[in-house]
């Protein structure tokens, strides 16, 4: 029998605070394919599953006054929503070097609808996204986001002053460390179409009777998508493996 119903149910609010803005964040959680239902019910099992774990830390916050519960409980959401957009900014890092992949190959077609959201993106850049954010589901990214969300009770406590600087610092890296990698992964491409453009510039200057720039744009294609197919392997493998030193640097 529970002794104390009240403050259960407030602990409980105040774990799904931090948990729930954390999931409705995430990438792959967060996706306009996955109805509002589920995701509130995964969010709220989740915050049931780990409560007993961190019943110690939250339960007695919710022995004080109305104003630090409702305090506590908007500082949860803020943290919780800064580790959802950890991941989410990290993985647009990928859609933003397949952007400039697709740019620097001619593979500029018009954009379809996105496999993961109700917006249009490139073909290139939703294959490549998604294929990105299924190998970190295989290799269970959810789990050490949610680790790293449990051990932040003890870097972050419950109740206490949250540091705007610290969390625009995180999300700061965040987002030099994804466009660290999606600079490396993209770079080949980048210097293949500036090569294949120069090339093409010197043979117009020779044959300037021949319309070159209108009939480069097959090869231009061929040659990048020859280079995609024996180094999407590559990027794939480092934007997981990036992904990884990100959470473990927390």
């Amino acid at each position: 029998m529970i002794s104390d119903p009240q403050g259960t149910i407030m602990a409980l609010f105040l774990a799904f605070c931090r948990i729930g803005s954390c999931l409705m964040a995430m990438p792959g959680f967060s996706s306009a394919r996955l109805p509002v239902q589920i995701r509130l019910f995964l969010a709220l099992t989740l915050s049931i599953a780990l409560l007993p774990l961190l019943w110690d830390v939250i339960y007695p916050v919710t022995q004080g006054n109305t104003v630090t519960f409702f305090r506590a409980m908007l500082y949860e959401t803020f943290i919780g929503t800064m580790f959802g957009l950890i991941a989410h900014l990290y993985l647009l890092g990928m859609q933003f070097a397949a952007t400039v992949m697709g740019t620097a190959i001619s593979f500029t077609g018009p954009p379809a609808q996105d496999v993961l959201e109700d917006t249009s993106e490139s073909q290139l850049a939703a294959m490549l996204t998604f294929g990105v954010l299924l190998v970190l589901f295989i290799l269970d990214f959810h789990h050490v986001i949610f680790k790293a969300l449990v051990e932040s009770y003890s870097s972050i406590p419950l109740g206490g002053p949250i540091s705007a600087q610290r969390m625009l610092i995180t999300l700061t890296d965040t987002l030099v460390a994804s466009m660290n990698v999606a600079i490396r992964v993209a770079s080949p491409f980048i210097l293949f179409g500036f090569l294949f453009n120069v090339a093409i510039g010197l043979i117009n200057k020779l044959a300037p009777q021949i319309p070159v720039y209108f009939i480069s744009t097959p090869y231009a294609l061929a040659g990048g998508l020859l280079l995609l197919y024996f180094g999407i392997a590559a990027v794939v493998n480092q934007f997981v493996n990036g992904f990884f030193l990100v959470f473990s640097n927390m």
